[in-house]
């Protein structure tokens, strides 16, 4: 490459969408630009006690263009002829109903505060009675289309959500032309799309949320859906039967939007792809070995050549799809519903009465409140860290991990966590100690169901916030697993993939991996198990077990 190349990755996550300016040369990072959700950090339109999670698309398109215009005043103007291409990866299954266009519904006047017309979150479990019923359905008439998909159906993802929706919004119901998810609908929206038929559907989404597979020649029969309920009768006629591997290109960016980004007309626009899927890329996964992407909840991506795995179907993961991850290879994913979420909770617990006195005082300004709230808030996981680390020999307390339910292995919405072995002498470190432990515990239990199923795990490679910023953790990650775990350099790897498929979409790289090679940052740290603590732990992992099947066992 003797020609100045230069991409831009946009990581949209749960709390904030993040873009990085790359040389596709490589990967060295030029400038950096993170934008928080105003609405969702408002919690506007989200109900935790009923499950449901929405996020209104002007978060994503004030995101998008705060971030991206931001890289571009960090680098320079000059820098903007020499922009090749952008990509972007999305959370998912968060679809949205859009109109006949392509608009998602939330942008029309009389949508725009109805959370059943905006984007459905991921983590939106409000759909659990649809995938209960996706599943019996799928059971009765002994049809194959969860085969893929780990054998069962999850309220995260894309037609319980849907159906969801049509059931209790009539409104919403009437208006809705096509469901579509986040990680199609912004390259239609970048490259000048009029009608949702042209979209570009990426396989990630449509093969582990919506049911894609070429051995049924697309998505799932209408006849499937109609007999599921009639709300879906004909919806398949409105969706798409070809997808895209992201390394291709969505299109062009128009000038109407080069314009809004500060960027040149025509740069190309790659197609969309899941957060953890280019996550997994941008910190070098390799085959057989488990890309660990660690944030709120996890992604836990695997991939593999295509004709080893050939014939091997797990069982109660989040599917296996080829291409889904690197091109060519079957990408297999599972994960944790909630991980940094659990932590997160408990110091929002601890939180609760300082926070509530704080701003219910005499004697310090609300002022003076919020900045002293904000110090403390920001330091508490760090200390609890600490403390927890010092907690030596076999502890009491334990816990559970269900927290926003199981999504592998086995998903299941309905079951609860659990704290349980509590005393008069139990503290917040160790009640933190076990929430970490039960984390790592689910970590431990995925593992276990891709070996029993066949496929080996020779690797553990971590990447995200977590992994780069709790060494707390990540010991404790190592010890329950018994291997060693390799940290990535990156601190932006779900963006930094992004990049990648960015440079491979634009033709700079031929192949995903010769980007990977060329961009990739490479490992700074690696934790190493703590033997002595294996008998230990394993007893505890024992007992993690036991309770959760007991949870399950009385679960309503």
């Amino acid at each position: 490459m003797t020609e100045k190349n230069f991409c831009i990755g946009v990581d949209f996550g749960t709390d904030s969408v993040r873009a990085i300016l790359v040389d596709a040369a490589d990967g060295a990072e030029l400038a950096s630009s993170v934008f928080q959700y105003p609405r969702w950090r408002d919690g506007l339109y989200c109900d935790a006690s009923a499950n449901q999670f929405r996020q209104h698309p002007l978060d994503y398109l004030e995101g998008l263009q705060a971030t991206v215009r931001g890289c571009i005043e960090q680098a320079g103007d000059g820098i903007r002829p020499f922009i090749r291409s952008l990509s972007l990866d999305t959370t998912g299954s968060s679809p949205v109903a859009v109109d006949e266009k392509g608009i998602p519904l939330s942008l029309h006047a009389r949508f725009a505060d109805d959370p059943d017309a905006m984007f459905v979150l991921w983590k939106d479990h409000s759909a659990a009675r649809e995938a209960a019923e996706i599943n019996n359905h799928a059971a009765s008439t002994q049809a194959p289309y969860l085969r893929y998909v780990g054998g069962i159906y999850s309220s995260e993802w894309f037609w319980s959500k849907l159906l969801h929706v049509l059931r209790v919004n009539q409104a919403v119901r009437n208006a809705c032309y096509s469901w579509v998810e986040h990680c199609d609908w912004l390259p239609f929206l970048l490259t000048g799309g009029s009608h949702v038929r042209d979209m570009k559907r990426g396989v990630c989404t449509a093969g582990h949320k919506a049911l894609w597979s070429p051995e049924w020649g697309g998505l799932p029969p209408n006849s499937f859906f109609a007999t599921l309920d009639p709300l879906l009768d004909g919806f398949t006629a409105k969706l798409y039967t070809e997808t895209y591997t992201a390394d291709k290109a969505a299109g062009k960016l128009t000038a109407e939007w080069a314009e809004k980004l500060n960027l040149l007309p025509g740069v190309v626009v790659g197609i969309g792809a899941m957060d953890a899927h280019m996550g997994a890329v941008g910190g070098q996964i390799e085959p057989y070995h488990l890309s660990k992407v660690m944030g709120t909840s996890t992604c836990d991506m695997l991939v593999a050549p295509t004709a080893e795995v050939s014939g091997t179907v797990v069982r109660g993961i989040c599917g296996q799809v080829e291409g889904s991850i690197i091109p060519g290879m079957m990408g297999l994913e599972a994960g944790q519903s909630a991980f940094g979420d659990v932590y997160s909770w408990f110091t929002r617990l601890l939180s609760w009465p300082l926070k509530n006195l704080l701003f219910n005082n005499s004697i310090i300004d609300h002022s003076v409140a919020g900045k002293l709230l904000d110090h403390i808030s920001a330091g508490m996981i760090a200390e609890l860290d600490r403390a927890a680390a010092q907690v030596g020999g076999r502890q009491a307390e334990s816990a559970v991990d269900w927290f926003n339910g199981r999504r592998t292995p086995d998903a299941n919405a309905d079951v609860k966590a659990m704290i349980g072995g509590l005393s008069l002498g139990s503290d917040a470190p160790r009640i933190y100690r076990a929430l970490v432990e039960s984390t790592c515990f689910g970590a431990k239990a995925i593992i276990e169901r891709f070996r029993s199923e066949g496929v080996p795990i020779r690797g553990l490679i971590g990447v995200g916030g977590i992994a780069r910023k709790s060494p707390f953790v990540m010991q404790m990650m190592a010890d329950v697993l018994d291997m060693p775990i390799r940290i990535h350099r990156s601190e932006q790897t779900c963006a930094h993939g992004a990049t990648m498929f960015a440079a491979t979409a634009a033709g700079i790289y031929p192949r995903v991996e010769d980007a990977m090679q060329a961009m990739g940052r490479g490992f700074d740290r690696e934790y190493q198990p703590d033997r002595s603590l294996r008998e230990q732990l394993q007893t505890a992992y024992q007992r993690y077990q036991s309770q959760g099947r007991f949870i399950e066992s009385v679960q309503d």
